[in-house]
């Protein structure tokens, strides 16, 4: 079977850039030396790159996690244009069908199941037609938004003059026009790539899957700090519609907290949260997965699985039971067609589920470590 063609202008930038910051880097360290001004504008223009892909490309347009001002969605276009990863509707179009046929090796772009190298970067360096859809039709929504179409259509002349542009600028400023163009223009492309990479590639092979084994993401804090929060894949996968990747106050998501704080100044809203009980039965079907598998294996554990299967029963029972009149009463606060006191009562009944439910969840826990 013949090859797909080579897309040569892809690979000219991926072994550009990354000989000069391989070789090159450490070649004119040695010879001439980086300053601090020059590793910051690399560190500085790596977080631009990358915040702008996860907050922007990622969560605010693929998966409209949230809504952001005109200001906001302008900046995160141009700092997307100087990670160099296509313009936004190209991106998000790929990234949609990722999704949605995720793991299938024909329809998904950068399918993990053809590999590390594909996943990683091979899916880039031939034309396999994964992506032949040049109408963008799943993506009708961002054809309305015009910040996205003024990109999409002058992309080429806005990469261009942002990747030469900044560094040369920086360069004129500094006074080391090279020494800029090698930190601050390649080496930060390279990097700012290959961390967006990991998340197609390495976060769908290395790491757990407390949510979901339908697909091949995993959650991964090393990665989740390599890519801005994007780690949490196998939560991503599961949730994708989700403003938060890391859904814990002490998982690093930074660019979760960035979307907060411009939430704080006014400039997002409506960011969507997945709702607590959808979560939790996500992870009890998991572990009720893992743990009958675990005992499958063994002998006389049929009192085991069978009461594994009762407290399950339980705590599902408990979390719909939560679910449903934590619905009713958002409903009856939205309406105002209960009286103040009747209102009272049902946040009261409310509080009581949850506790029931949490209580519930720890024995459930607790049953599964002891068999574990």
């Amino acid at each position: 079977m013949k090859n797909p063609k080579l897309i040569w202008l892809n690979i000219s930038v991926f072994v550009l850039t990354g000989l000069i910051t391989v070789i090159g880097v450490p070649l004119y360290a040695i010879l001439h030396g980086f300053d601090g001004w020059q590793i910051a504008a690399m560190i500085i223009g790596i977080v631009v790159c990358e915040i702008s892909i996860t907050a922007g490309y990622h969560r605010l347009w693929t998966h409209r996690a949230y809504q952001a001002h005109w200001l906001v969605r302008l900046l995160f276009a141009l700092g997307g244009t100087y990670a160099t990863q296509n313009s936004i509707l190209h991106w998000a179009s790929d990234h949609r069908r990722h999704h949605r046929f995720v793991d299938d090796n024909q329809k998904d772009p950068y399918s993990a199941k053809r590999g590390f190298w594909y996943s990683h970067i091979g899916w880039m360096l031939r034309d396999y037609h994964t992506t032949d859809d040049t109408e963008y039709s799943n993506c009708s929504d961002l054809k309305e938004d015009p910040i996205v179409m003024w990109q999409h259509k002058h992309y080429l002349p806005l990469v261009l003059g942002i990747n030469f542009g900044v560094p040369i600028a920086l360069g004129l400023w500094h006074g080391d026009l090279l020494g800029m163009l090698i930190l601050a223009g390649a080496a930060r492309l390279a990097i700012s790539h290959h961390m967006t990479f990991l998340i197609n590639s390495l976060a769908h092979i290395w790491g757990r899957q407390p949510y979901s084994d339908t697909n091949s993401s995993r959650d991964n804090g090393l990665i989740a700090f390599l890519t801005m929060g994007e780690g949490y894949h196998n939560y991503h996968h599961s949730f994708q519609r989700d403003y938060r990747n890391g859904i814990r106050w002490w998982q690093f998501d930074p660019t979760k907290w960035l979307i907060r704080s411009l939430a704080w100044m006014g400039l997002v809203n409506n960011l969507y949260r997945t709702p607590v009980e959808k979560i939790e039965r996500s992870r009890a079907q998991m572990l009720l997965s893992k743990t009958s598998r675990k005992l499958a294996g063994l002998p006389h554990t049929d009192v085991l699985i069978t009461r594994l299967q009762m407290e399950y029963d339980t705590l599902l029972k408990k979390i719909n039971d939560f679910s449903l009149a934590k619905r009713q009463w958002m409903e009856a606060r939205k309406t105002s067609v209960m009286e103040s006191c009747d209102l009272e009562t049902l946040r009261h009944q409310v509080n009581m589920l949850k506790e029931n439910f949490i209580q519930q969840k720890k024995d459930w826990l607790m049953l599964n470590a002891n068999i574990a």
